[in-house]
């Protein structure tokens, strides 16, 4: 049978590939003969259409040369012929000169440009905060950071992640918005690897923070991350604060460990469920932990008072005209909301809510005290609570052991869930593990159903908790908020049904779907991620702000607490926030601010006002409340 014979044009063309293949040579050759194959018919033609072109033919061939030469850049000598070779070969060579040494430019910018996009080159900072790892948390805590920078005039914040350097510049901007004069640097590549760390400078940083992943190992990379930094910083004269947070408490200790003595470490899941319950049982807390922990607003700082030692510790509180004093810090203790009587030592530092580090000046403010509009009868005694748990996530044993801690006798916590395996084996786990102290009741069902909702009577709960899922191990999820989203639709039709307003204390894992959430804009929603990135930030700002921290947001301890305001001053009394002070110190307790229920939906801090001057009068309310530092 005879072979069918290839067409010539397929023949030619895999001979020129196969020419092309052989290498750069090949190339080179080709481009020449293009280039010659063009030049010389177009040169001839420039030559034969001049009216001044030699008549003879020797001398046009000549003329078709020289310009071609010049064209191409060979020289273009006439003569004999080893002149003309010579000028070609020594165009050549220029040529080839200069060939290389521009691929060699554009190679090497080329490189360095790569690098760049990378982020491999290394940071030259002193005083920089160094950001290790990569989470909703990092948009909140370079915000903080930005905030915080705002009167720095060289302030630098550089983020290492194993991440595209490109994408993490374009997600901060969008996110975070203009820096302002803090200088936003972003450098790429694992975080538990030594090398990799030392881009980032850390022997010369001021604090370096470690983010845990939005993962189920985050708490173990968190661990093998702090490991690599002291790796890295091994050998160094001077090492900087560390400050780390883990979700599980199993991990705390071994950050701790791999920390150093200088690092902190926050369990993240602990923090939240803490301010959750805290939350649900005074309406509004969120409030006022969002004004505190931001740099928006007012703060806490360290201050030094000689000029108040050896002076009993309740004749601070009305001491600060435009500052709210809260505690100290004696030594490595800090102690806050101290017996009034507690003498200030010299060396002690003050702990104060002000606006900025320099707006705390002392001065006497006993002058605005009025004795007649204080109260004096007995506090609101408080009364046992219902708390409806719907969901059923990692933090809610968590929730319930902070319920249990502080439970006043009569008090329930009803729990529905979807009723699956692990939730009942863990509602369980934990009614046993409270005892009597706090009946425990798991209603099996989906929150996500009307159903479910109907069959319950909400409205006789004291505070109703929403809770996000966890996501199934080795299951991503992509947007953890979405059942939550919808049980608050379906709670937020309950009241509109019946006209009566739900106590919804909010769970979001998500900061973006806070806009998308069917609740009031002054309701009570808890950001896990960014609570914890408020955190960081402050105490990357002053690392002794970690105890102060760890002792507002116990369970047991001294706390932030929203209390009546008829139980310090009397209803309808128009007076100034320094009287106020002087109530709650009888009380031993510290008054910070106040919550006006006039103002709840119209002021932009839905009523909360922090830190407010101690000469500021105005008239108290039955429904107003105080913003105290004390004990229940």
């Amino acid at each position: 049978m005879a072979q069918r014979r290839t067409p010539f044009g397929d023949r030619a063309r895999y001979w020129f590939d196969s020419t092309l293949a052989r290498g750069a040579s090949a190339l080179v050759g080709w481009m020449a003969l293009l280039c010659l194959a063009v030049v010389v018919p177009a040169s001839a033609v420039v030559v034969w259409t001049d009216p001044d072109a030699p008549a003879s033919l020797p001398d046009r061939l000549a003329q078709v040369w020289h310009l071609t030469g010049q064209t191409l850049r060979l020289g273009g000598a006439t003569g004999t012929p080893l002149r003309v070779v010579m000028s070609v070969l020594l165009a050549l060579v220029a040529l080839l000169y200069v060939s290389t040494l521009v691929g060699l430019i554009t190679t090497a910018l080329t490189e360095r440009l790569t690098a760049l996009r990378r982020g491999r080159s290394t940071v030259l900072e002193r005083g920089h905060v160094v950001v290790l790892g990569w989470s909703e948390q990092v948009f909140t805590v370079v915000s903080e950071l930005v905030a915080a920078n705002a009167n720095q005039r060289r302030a630098a914040v550089v983020v290492l992640a194993d991440r595209d350097k490109t994408a993490m510049e374009e997600a901060l901007s969008t996110k975070v918005g203009p820096v302002g004069r803090t200088r936003l640097i972003c450098r790429s590549g694992p975080t538990t690897d030594p090398a990799v760390l030392t881009l980032t400078s850390p022997a010369t940083a001021g604090v370096v923070l470690v983010l845990p992943r939005d993962e189920p190992d985050a708490d173990a990379e968190v661990v093998k991350t702090l490991l690599a930094l002291r790796a890295a910083l091994a050998g160094e004269a001077t090492r900087p604060p560390v400050v780390a947070a883990v979700r599980d408490n199993r991990y705390r200790l071994a950050a701790g460990l791999a920390a150093g003595p200088g690092g902190v470490v926050l369990e993240s899941d602990t923090v939240t469920a803490r301010l959750i319950v805290q939350a649900a049982r005074r309406p509004g807390l969120s409030l006022v932990h969002q004004e505190l922990l931001d740099f928006a607003g007012d703060e806490f700082y360290l201050v030094s008072e000689p000029a108040l030692a050896g002076r009993p510790f309740g004749d601070a509180l009305l001491s600060y005209p435009t500052s709210s004093v809260v505690g100290m810090v004696r030594g490595d203790t800090t102690l806050l909301n101290p017996p009034p009587q507690t003498p200030i030592a010299a060396d002690d530092l003050l702990v104060v809510i002000s606006r900025d580090d320099d707006t705390a000046w002392p001065a006497d403010c006993a002058e605005w005290v009025e004795k007649a509009a204080m109260a004096s009868g007995p506090a609101t005694p408080a009364r046992p609570e219902r708390v409806l748990l719907l969901g059923w996530n990692r933090r809610a044993p968590l929730m319930i052991d902070q319920l249990r801690l502080r439970a006043r006798p009569g008090s329930a916590v009803d729990v529905v869930a979807d009723g699956g395996e692990g939730t009942v084996r863990q509602v369980s786990e934990a009614g046993a593990h409270h005892g009597t102290d706090l009946p425990l009741t798991l209603h099996q069902g989906d929150v996500t159903r009307p159903e479910t909702l109907r069959r319950l009577d909400v409205h006789a709960y004291d505070s109703v908790i929403v809770l996000g899922q966890d996501p199934a191990p080795g299951e991503p999820q992509d947007d953890p908020d979405n059942r939550t989203l919808v049980t608050l639709l379906l709670l937020r039709q309950l009241e509109e049904a019946t006209g009566r307003e739900l106590p919804v204390v909010t769970e979001l894992i998500d900061d973006r779907n806070r806009a998308l959430a069917p609740v009031g804009p002054g309701a009570d929603v808890i950001i896990s991620g960014k609570l914890t990135g408020l955190l960081m930030a402050q105490i990357s700002q002053n690392r002794h702000l970690a105890a102060v921290f760890e002792e507002l947001f116990s369970a047991a301890g001294t706390g932030i607490r929203l209390r009546p305001a008829g139980d310090y001053v009397l209803p309808g009394c128009e007076t100034a926030f320094a009287t106020v002070v002087a109530a709650a110190r009888q009380r031993g307790e510290c008054a910070i601010g106040y919550r006006s229920h006039d103002d709840a939906s119209t002021s932009p801090g839905y009523g909360v006002r922090i830190n407010p001057p101690k000469s500021e009068r105005r008239r108290w309310t039955t429904e107003d409340e105080v913003v105290v530092v004390g004990r229940d």
